[in-house]
């Protein structure tokens, strides 16, 4: 992925107002950020930390969506599979909530999706984050093929969202 700037993530949004857009916290390091590896660019709010963004180079251009997690009560440390990267986490996967583009989001519809609680999917899946034991299932699939399918999954999350 190509590096992004403020502005062009400000302006990706596509279930949230230019006003909304405006206000949300990017992060100020994004000169650090490890564009190389990513497939998309996610980032939680630390100010709102129910609050997470995904930003992503779909074909038919850059594309973000803000997100709202729900957590479940502490003690419970289930195992659960994000459904982007397929990475297995204890603990580590919220159901992220976003609400549909245009006139239906408005409505108050939205779609969701149990994704990484800390959106670093692209790095779990080229093996650069871990998230413990037994979070990667053996498969036989290229790295390339494992992003592929990653990315084909992101593509279908935001289809759902501009539906």
């Amino acid at each position: 992925m190509k590096p992004l700037t403020e502005q062009e993530i400000r302006a990706s949004f596509v279930n949230c107002t230019k006003g909304e857009a405006k206000r949300l916290s990017v992060p100020h390091d994004l000169a650090d950020r490890p564009w190389d590896d990513l497939d998309f660019f996610g980032w939680r709010d630390p100010q709102a930390p129910d609050r997470g963004y995904l930003v992503a180079p779909l074909a038919d251009g850059l594309r973000g969506a803000a997100l709202r997690s729900t957590h479940a009560p502490s003690g419970q440390n289930r195992r659960s599979l994000c459904r982007l990267c397929l990475t297995a986490h204890t603990g580590g996967v919220s159901l992220m909530v976003a609400p549909k583009a245009g006139k239906a989001g408005k409505q108050g519809d939205s779609v969701g999706a149990y994704i990484c609680d800390d959106l670093a999917c692209s790095l779990y899946v080229r093996g650069k984050k871990d998230a413990g034991m037994g979070s990667r299932l053996p498969e036989t699939l290229t790295l390339e093929e494992k992003i592929e399918r990653t990315v084909g999954n992101l593509t279908a999350f935001f289809a759902k969202i501009t539906a």
